[in-house]
């Protein structure tokens, strides 16, 4: 007899505790529809310790309140991105009970909650972001991944705003991350013009895209290649090796890279980069010339022997490379802006030695060849300036070497526009 009292006390017990359980998470329901989000989850954090010994039932029924009570808050803006994420976590419990125990009852809500949490974290990362916020808008995008690891994406970029929030620890972690995944990030944008807006939109498949347009909200549809961000990955890396000292760790990882992915361009320019940091400019030359045999046409490359060139003090191919870079692009401001300050280089030369002079008769004769000299370099700086000015029309720095230029040569209604200008410019 006592065997069986003890066991119905037990029972009793147990069944006392389960009601009680009920009531709190219908006191939480009942909380929440009336608008206290907060009452709530109070209510619910009060009974959390009985759920590990609830039936499956009654831990989706407290998962699923208790998710909507998280993301009620987090619509209010109370700790949006904690909210957030308390919410997903506790959607992803009812998940993963209910496909335990067969059943269904929250799990289309729940997924969908959890689809609506991961676009509301994404949205209020990129608000974060533009208000210099990087730090928790990282997170949120690191959060967003967790709920989705297919869209590896947001992976990449937590990593990338973590870096500008210069968690750099954290960013690594991440980046080693997308290293063993492989990602790349290559693909395909389709995009179209949202009528209403007037921008562009995103698709992830042409069907998606040619439908919108076909439906006449949007137009001017368009298909642009995603490159490889395998590059800026391993190069973040690296950089992130180098700050930390390990130099030799950062080389290892971009060639280990390499080996891995011979055909990703970028991994080799990410490679010449390192060696450029870190002033190895032999290594540096190597690189770029291997680079510049599969794409001869890359003026970013060009442009930087260009400037290795001119700092070796070997002007004559410093100006064939950036000379070389306006046959490649045209529109490239910063060839422009160097071959005029190379020549320019010249002038303090001409200037020393117009200040040794005298007054006698062959040292005044020596002045006006001199002179001469100064006014032919300055006449010769002046289609690439102007040329770079017109490139860039806000670079106040080209705009004053300009200026200058035109005063010591005298031309005065051109000195007097440009002068204009710049107070403009000045004032903005």
């Amino acid at each position: 007899m006592k065997i069986k009292y003890v066991i119905l006390v037990s029972a009793l017990l147990i069944s006392v505790f389960a009601f009680a359980q009920k009531d709190q998470i219908k006191a939480a329901e009942k909380a929440l529809k009336s608008g206290n989000p907060q009452e709530a989850v109070t209510i619910l954090n009060g009974a959390q310790s009985l759920i590990p010994n609830a039936v499956d039932a009654e831990k989706a029924h407290f998962y699923f309140v208790n998710g909507n009570a998280h993301l009620e808050l987090a619509n209010k803006k109370v700790e949006e991105g904690k909210n957030l994420t308390l919410a997903a976590k506790s959607f992803q419990e009812l998940l993963a009970v209910e496909k335990a125990s067969g059943k269904d009852k929250y799990s289309a809500q729940g997924t969908t909650s959890i689809i609506d949490i991961k676009f509301k974290l994404l949205n209020s990362a990129i608000a974060d972001t533009k208000s210099d916020k990087d730090l928790e808008g990282a997170q949120k995008l690191y959060d967003a991944y967790l709920l989705d690891k297919k869209d590896t994406i947001n992976l990449y970029y937590a990593a990338s705003t973590y870096v500008n929030a210069k968690d750099y620890a954290t960013a690594l972690k991440l980046y080693e991350e997308l290293k063993t995944l492989n990602y790349s990030g290559k693909g395909t944008s389709y995009l179209a013009t949202n009528k209403l807006t007037s921008q562009e939109d995103q698709y992830n498949t042409v069907k998606e895209r040619d439908l919108a347009v076909k439906l006449g909200t949007h137009e001017k549809p368009k298909t642009e290649a995603i490159p490889s961000k395998r590059g800026e990955i391993y190069k973040n890396i690296a950089l992130i090796l180098v700050q930390d000292g390990k130099i030799e760790e950062a080389k290892k990882a971009i060639s280990d890279a390499r080996k891995a992915n011979p055909e990703d361009n970028s991994l080799l320019l990410t490679e010449a980069n390192l060696y450029l940091d870190t002033k190895d400019f032999e290594t540096y030359k190597k690189l770029v010339a291997e680079a510049l045999e599969k794409n001869p046409n890359d003026a970013d490359l060009v442009f930087n022997l260009g400037v290795l060139s001119a700092n070796a003090k070997n002007r004559v191919d410093a100006e064939k490379y950036y000379k070389r870079v306006i046959e490649i692009n045209p529109k490239y401001a910063n060839a422009y802006i160097n071959l005029a300050a190379l020549k320019l280089e010249d002038e303090k030369v001409i200037i020393d030695e117009m200040n040794k002079l005298g007054t006698s008769a062959k040292d005044m004769k020596r002045y006006e060849v001199l002179k001469t000299q100064r006014q032919d370099l300055f006449k010769s700086t002046i289609p690439f300036l102007q040329k770079a000015y017109e490139l860039d029309p806000t670079n106040i720095d080209v705009a004053k070497t300009l200026l200058n230029v035109y005063s010591a040569l005298e031309m005065m209604p051109e000195s007097k526009e440009l002068k204009a200008k710049i107070k403009v410019l000045e004032q903005k």
